[in-house]
């Protein structure tokens, strides 16, 4: 962060009427946060805790200033995140991570109330598997007057007073009741509380379902939210027009592109105005679905599959799987056909595939072996079907996605062929390296982050053993595509070098791709087409029979790389130079 720091800004403030100039923020005190409060500012600074974030999480002393003289007032010590200002000025409203629950600071008495500790519900996220404390699940505002906060819990709404009395479930317990996930929605972008007077909008989703759209509550009623509309689709937060009761918004699904909408305030009368697509009618696509699966520990999860358009239960189909955590969530979203570091889902689906997603949870100080007891469950569970041929399937993932797969192919003869990328492989090796991107140490990573092992290696020495996959590469049968780009600004490329060398040392079959000066992402687009080809020539090789690429025998040496024209890649054999492939029937 060199370069931020040399060019570092400190918040300042001009009082125009008696022409002074008063600096906010400081070498000491960095990050000065001026809101709509004419009198005080909230500042917060980390700079106590810069070493113990490395194996920990980030921490924040929160000072309250004033903005007409510059004086500060620490309020708060070692706090994960920040507090922020009621639009009355009145209180500092903030989160406590370890006691799990939400508190206000008045600031002209300097009381704090825990407003949540006697509530029957947790405020947490519930889902959260990293060996870290759950983080909050936010709060949706102020009343008028800071008279009452509004704060989510996983599926509610609650109204709190800031001194912590005549608490109550605004949503009636429905959201928990009916597996539905409230969250407010103001229509009106200038609004800085949420009117006591008007029904509050709740933009919803089912938790089981993934279907979207809007519920009404009464915020000064007991009755239970009002449906306006649910759909299996995507709905996109929506817009009012200024000047007339009229919404504009989005809908989609992995088949739908995000058009645009307008209705009534109801979301009645809906109109479709653009077609922004059309072409994608000249296209096989695909249609997606969750699933259920059960995995080796008995638990009932979700995963995303889909099907191409012309699906024939009869067939024997090659199937790729995509893994990262939990994916089934992304069932509405639209995809693209495009280039990038990953496999794009409705390219394969579109030329013969059949694409899995399966939701991943984890056991602390096991992530490798929890992936197992995941993927190989759900995979068997769509093998089970009877259209999949289990002789081609193949696995992607990028980065953590990676890492998971780099583990599995020591365990599992499972896959045709695999591609991991910016993959770890020695997590001793690794956790002492550094993410550049950030300057951080990684040993927050495997302590406290998604590596999820809970300790250091002089603790867990074991466990960092049992979960990197260099310990056990002599075990791997699988044809293995890595990408590691030299720039990498999160995961060190050395890992990507250790794991090659080392199937290099015992002959396996691994082909290792790097981009010179490209982070942990592509990002340059001749770059991301370039890789995205020979990644599909490898699946589409080993998963639906094609030549075996020339380059998998040959590759390149250091004085040919960067010399094959991209170009080149999207030419069919024997075409003349001077023209362009004709679009077929896939993307």
């Amino acid at each position: 962060r060199a370069n931020l720091e040399r060019t570092r800004n400190y918040t300042a403030i001009s009082h125009l009427a008696d022409r002074r100039f008063v600096q906010l923020a400081t070498a000491d005190l960095p990050n000065v946060n001026v809101g709509q409060d004419a009198n005080r500012a909230v500042g917060t600074s980390g700079l106590p805790y810069q070493q113990e974030i490395s194996w920990d999480t980030t921490y924040n002393d929160v000072y309250l200033v004033d903005l007409k003289s510059g004086s500060r007032r620490k309020i708060l010590e070692h706090v994960t995140g920040n507090a922020s200002l009621s639009p009355g000025g009145n209180y500092l409203l903030y989160f406590d991570q370890p006691a799990g629950d939400w508190f206000t600071y008045h600031i002209s008495s300097g009381t704090k109330t825990n407003l949540t500790e006697r509530l029957a519900v947790k405020f947490i996220d519930e889902t959260h598997d990293t060996p870290s404390l759950p983080p909050s699940l936010g709060s949706a505002g102020w009343t008028d007057g800071d008279r009452t906060v509004v704060i989510n819990d996983r599926y509610d709404l609650w109204e709190i007073r800031p001194d912590g009395s005549n608490a109550r479930m605004i949503t009636n317990g429905e959201g928990r009741k009916q597996k539905l996930v409230f969250r407010y929605r103001s229509l009106d972008p200038d609004a800085r509380t949420i009117s006591a007077t008007k029904p509050l909008l709740l933009s919803t989703t089912n938790d089981e379902t993934k279907a979207t759209g809007y519920y009404r509550v009464n915020l000064n009623g007991t009755s239970a939210p009002e449906k306006i509309v649910m759909m299996d689709k995507q709905m996109g937060a929506p817009t009012k027009a200024k000047n007339a009761d009229v919404l504009v918004f989005t809908e989609s699904r992995f088949d739908e592109f995000p058009d645009l909408w307008v209705s009534d305030l109801n979301f009645g009368n809906a109109k479709k105005i653009s077609n922004a697509n059309p072409q994608q009618s000249e296209f096989v696509w695909g249609k997606a679905e969750n699933i259920k699966y059960i995995n080796a520990d008995g638990k009932v999860l979700t995963a995303m599959l889909i099907k191409p358009d012309n699906f024939d239960p009869t067939k024997k189909y090659p199937m790729m799987v995509y893994i990262y955590e939990e994916l089934s969530q992304g069932l509405h979203g639209y995809r693209a056909p495009n280039v990038g570091t990953s496999v794009n889902l409705t390219r394969y689906v579109s030329n013969g595939y059949v694409v899995l997603q399966p939701d991943i949870v984890y056991e602390v100080g096991y992530p490798g072996p929890s992936a197992m007891k995941c993927v190989i469950p759900a995979v068997n569970t769509v093998v089970a079907q009877g259209y999949i041929d289990p002789k081609r399937i193949g696995i992607q993932g990028h980065s953590w996605g990676g890492y998971q797969i780099t583990y599995m192919i020591t365990q599992t003869n499972l896959f045709a062929a695999v591609q991991a990328g910016a993959s770890v492989s020695n997590m001793i090796s690794a956790y002492n390296g550094i993410r550049w991107g950030s300057g951080m140490v990684r040993e927050m990573q495997y302590e406290k982050g998604q590596s999820r092992i809970g300790a250091p290696p002089w603790d867990k020495t074991l466990e960092f053993i049992e979960n990197s996959p260099i310990f056990w590469v002599e075990r791997i049968n699988t044809p293995y595509l890595s990408i590691h780009n030299d720039g990498d600004d999160a995961v060190p490329w050395y890992q990507g070098i250790e794991f090659n060398m080392a199937m290099r040392r015992l002959g396996k079959e691994a082909y290792m791709f790097n981009y010179n000066g490209e982070p942990h992402g592509l990002r340059n687009r001749d770059n991301m087409k370039h890789w995205t080809v020979h990644m599909d020539e490898f699946f589409d090789h080993y998963l639906l029979g094609k030549p075996r690429p020339e380059w998998m025998d040959k590759g390149v040496s250091y004085q040919e790389r960067g010399k094959r024209d991209v170009l080149t890649l999207f030419k069919k054999k024997g075409a003349p130079s001077t023209t362009t492939e004709q679009r077929q029937d896939r993307p």
